[in-house]
């Protein structure tokens, strides 16, 4: 007697033999990205597909939960055909052998761990009841069963609003199951209610035929002559797999653990759609959390989700984004490729309590894209939202993204040309907003001394002359019958000076360690003729600049006669404010600089009690190249110090 079987819930296309054994790339990507990358797929795919007829705001609902396996639909025939898989390298053995472990482990436990992402106020996929269709209006099937392709809007602006483009984040849900398994249900404007889902393996041999890869939830019906179509399933499925409103929903069943974060969650939608947020475009419901312009407010600003100590902030820069925003009014700026000038809104935040610089670039539909650094100003104390003025630069900055959304880049680009315009538009955003970033700093911090326009060089005014000799020990030096007053401390003994110039002319090794001692020793605490001379540079001595990651400081003592005769200094530095008010104490070199490198030599000087110690003058010039730690404060101002 034949048993009856039951047609499959799952379609694998047939072929000939295995030829790739390899899972989908994509999949490890969105698996890197983790619950932020799922949530910002699953989300900017909602706001896509807002329903023009509907002024309400989109919104998502997201739930977290267990479902029992018995109420997953095909479940057994996955479990049958990962049965099968073989690896032939160590990732895909590794990925394949986790997968069967999984539905080994969850033998005795039947209730996995899924989640859920429905929306409202959406269209939902037209074009259900025609399945397997070639026709641009049926947007179920573009979704359900075409890899790399995204629906198209008919109204062009519409079209150049919406986050996607590249067609391969439908796949972020598969990486984030166990299984590489994900569902979609749909309740389209009738009414109609259907499920269908897709799950990625390996190409592999089941039942003595070869498959591909890829799997459908569908049936499968012949249109005629050795030819089928995929058609859906009628939604009379288990109540997480139910879509009663018009909308589409996602279920991700066998969950990964580290997908399973609530608070992760609730952070990723206040970092990606705190702008749709705020302007009502989008409510997010996570499990018993609301997520709208009013709420979001006691999260972004919730020590629990975000660090909100300005020093503590280094990776996330929510609520500072969050601040300017709704703190400032936006600026217009411009920025211009090689083809055309594009307009944008800035909200600008000049803090020196802060210690990054980001701008967080927006698209229209209100998803931050990244947090950009602006080149030369990662350091900088300010916080900046970039928005494109209209839908011509929402569009270009569109065609800039990377295939997870998360970064302007020129490098996908394959057009030679058009990859020069996106790279010239690029370094004109850090131009622009740099200069903007300068006129900040001069405004917050007015200078009242000499400056050189080229460098940004701070000199000693001479109107401090005074003020600096009431704190540095003077000595007189006879001129005639009239001494004269410098601004230096005693005189370096001719025994020290004799020691010093042998070593450089003979190229000697330091002194050893003990005599070493000694010397410094007897510099601290001898008192008169013996210590060191300190000069205080004046205004044509020193010029200071700084580049990306460096500062560039250079001495020139050319015409100095006290330094005539000198070809080694120490350096050391004091923070003097807009004044004139100097605090010795206030800064450590070693704290604000990785290294620091003599130019005249090419050697790493070392930092002693405060002091650069060794410094090389060639030719009347000491030149010093010193690498800035993260959080230096570029703003700060100092007089230096010239020990001989």
């Amino acid at each position: 007697m034949l048993t009856k079987t039951h047609p499959p819930m799952w379609q694998f296309s047939e072929i000939p033999a295995i030829e790739e054994s390899t899972f989908n790339k994509v999949l490890e990507r969105f698996y890197d990205l983790g619950i932020s990358g799922l949530t910002r797929e699953n989300i900017q795919n909602s706001l896509d597909g807002k329903n023009p007829e509907n002024s309400e705001p989109v919104i998502v609902t997201i739930k977290t939960g267990k479902v029992h396996q018995a109420n997953i639909p095909g479940i057994e025939e996955i479990k049958g055909r990962i049965a099968c898989l073989q690896g032939r390298n160590s990732y895909t053995k590794e990925t394949i052998a986790h997968m069967q472990e999984t539905i080994k482990k969850l033998e005795n436990d039947q209730y996995v761990d899924y989640i859920s992402f429905e929306d409202a106020n959406t269209k939902g996929l037209k074009g259900a009841k025609n399945g397997q269709s070639d026709s641009k209006e049926d947007t179920w099937g573009i979704y359900a069963y075409n890899k790399g392709v995204h629906f198209e809007e008919n109204d062009s602006e519409v079209e150049k609003a919406r986050g996607g483009s590249h067609g391969i984040g439908k796949i972020a849900s598969n990486a984030a199951s166990e299984l590489h398994m994900m569902y979609f249900a749909n309740c389209d404007a009738e009414g109609n209610q259907h499920l269908g889902g897709t799950v990625q393996l390996v190409e592999h041999k089941y039942h003595s035929n070869y498959y591909r890869n890829t799997g459908y939830f569908t049936k499968v019906e012949e249109t005629g002559l050795h030819k089928t179509k995929f058609y859906p399933f009628e939604n009379t499925f288990d109540e997480v797999f139910s879509k009663k409103t018009r909308g589409l929903k996602i279920i991700i069943p066998f969950l990964r653990e580290q997908f399973n974060n609530e608070k992760e969650i609730i952070k990723t939608i206040c970092d990606s759609f705190f702008i749709a947020i705020l302007q009502q475009k989008l409510i997010v419901l996570v499990n018993d959390h609301r997520i709208d312009h009013e709420t979001i407010e006691k999260y972004v600003l919730n020590s629990e989700y975000y660090k909100q100590e300005y020093a503590d902030m280094k990776e996330n820069y929510t609520p500072w984004y969050y601040k300017t925003y709704q703190e400032n009014e936006p600026m217009n700026i411009d920025i211009s490729s090689i083809k055309e000038t594009y307009h944008f809104k800035l909200y600008f935040n000049y803090d020196e309590n802060m210690t990054r610089g980001r701008v967080a670039v927006v698209r229209t539909i209100g998803m931050k894209i990244e947090d950009k650094k602006v080149t030369g100003y990662a350091t900088r104390p300010f916080n900046a939202v970039l928005i494109p003025d209209s839908a011509t630069e929402d569009v270009f900055l569109k065609s800039l993204e990377n295939e997870s959304h998360t970064e302007l880049s020129c490098d996908h680009i394959k057009d030679q040309k058009e990859q020069r315009n996106a790279k010239r538009f690029i370094n004109n955003m850090s131009k622009v907003i740099g200069k903007i970033i300068d006129e900040a700093i001069r405004s917050q911090n007015p200078t009242d001394g000499a400056m050189d326009t080229k460098d940004i060089l701070y000199v000693v005014e001479n109107q401090f002359k005074k003020d600096l000799e009431k704190e540095v020990s003077t000595v007189k030096l006879a001129q005639g019958k009239k001494p004269k007053t410098i601004v230096k401390v005693a005189s370096l003994d001719k025994k020290a000076k004799q020691i010093r110039t042998e070593k450089q002319n003979k190229g000697s090794k330091p002194p050893k360690e003990k005599e070493h001692k000694q010397q410094l020793k007897k510099s601290k605490d001898v008192q008169g003729e013996e210590n060191k001379a300190r000069f205080s540079t004046t205004p044509n001595i020193v010029q200071r600049a700084i580049a990306r990651n460096s500062e560039y400081v250079q001495f020139d003592f050319s015409r100095s006669p006290e330094m005539k005769n000198e070809t080694v200094c120490d350096v050391t530095m004091t923070i003097i404010d807009g004044m004139g008010e100097e605090y010795p104490n206030e800064f450590k070199i070693n704290k604000n600089y990785d290294n620091i490198v003599d130019m005249n030599t090419g050697a790493t000087c070392k930092v002693e009690n405060n002091l650069i110690k060794d410094v090389q003058i060639d030719a009347g010039c000491a030149k010093l190249k010193m690498k800035l730690k993260d959080g230096f404060n570029r703003a700060l101002k100092f007089v230096y110090y010239v020990e001989v």
